[in-house]
């Protein structure tokens, strides 16, 4: 510690240095603390099925605004099957009478190009493909998804915000963060979580592309040098944080190693009951 005398008139008195305040740690995406149990705010919207966004919403729609139709998403990584369960999902619907329209990642007629381009040149950091990704949703959610249940479709979305917030708590994007930015997402009524070992995963993969995709395997990530061994590794993190948003966001985990009639046979069951007792 360092010391130094200082006069002043009439007196002499030590004084003594002090030393600056040292700041709390940062706390990162994959510490032990789980931000997924935080608790959430939410409001409610007068709607025909009382919905919650995660966050303050869409002021437009905080009003007398009814929403009659209904949004399920199936989530899922890459090549899990999500698209086959949704393209016979679709037309089963409607063949029973109901409205369907279908919506996706990087489907914005005003964004969903630009990713693609930004990704394909790696020149995007973590956070600003992040907010890429966040404007691709807004868009599809405003321009889409809203006027569609407004028009009481149901809506078929092949992943919403929660592999967006995955994949940005594994490359270190604070959860919390994550959440607040997608806290103008309307709350979906089913969210279907294909849980797929990623040993079955990655072959899978080699049977629908001929090679691994850089940031689906996260080799922007830096977990390993091998691309087989990182797409491995970053898999389990995203299982990982699909296990941990299970809780918060309800996801219903679906088993995704059977085969797609299997899959699909318990998914028109769950769609079908769900949509039955909202019916009566």
């Amino acid at each position: 510690m360092i010391s130094r005398t200082r006069l002043r008139k009439g007196t002499s008195k030590t004084m003594t240095a002090k030393r600056p305040r040292t700041q709390p740690p940062i706390k990162r995406a994959d510490d032990d603390d789980n931000d997924y149990d935080l608790p959430i705010t939410t409001k409610e919207t007068r709607r025909s099925r009382s919905p919650l966004f995660y966050g303050d919403g869409i002021r437009y729609l905080q009003g007398d605004t009814q929403l009659s139709g209904k949004l399920i998403v199936i989530e899922g990584p890459d090549a899990s099957g999500r698209t086959s369960q949704i393209s016979v999902i679709q037309p089963r619907l409607e063949a029973d009478g109901h409205a369907v329209v279908t919506t996706g990642l990087r489907r914005s007629e005003l964004i969903g190009e630009g990713i693609l381009e930004a990704k394909r040149n790696f020149v995007l950091g973590r956070r600003t493909l992040s907010l890429f990704y966040a404007a691709d949703f807004a868009d599809q959610l405003e321009n889409k998804i809203i006027p569609a249940l407004r028009a009481g479709y149901i809506v078929l979305a092949d992943r919403y915000i929660f592999t967006l917030m995955a994949r940005d708590a594994v490359r270190k994007i604070r959860r919390t963060w994550t959440h607040a930015l997608y806290g103008f997402a309307l709350k979906p009524d089913l969210v279907f979580y294909l849980d797929v070992d990623p040993n079955e995963l990655i072959h899978r993969v080699f049977q629908k592309n001929l090679s691994l995709d850089y940031y689906e395997s996260g080799a922007d990530v830096g977990l390993s040098e091998d691309m087989f061994e990182s797409f491995i590794m970053y898999q389990n993190k995203l299982a990982k944080e699909f296990s941990l948003m299970q809780k918060r966001y309800g996801l219903i985990p679906i088993n995704g190693n059977r085969t797609i009639e299997e899959i699909n046979t318990d998914l028109l069951k769950r769609i079908g009951d769900f949509l039955y007792t909202t019916a009566e």
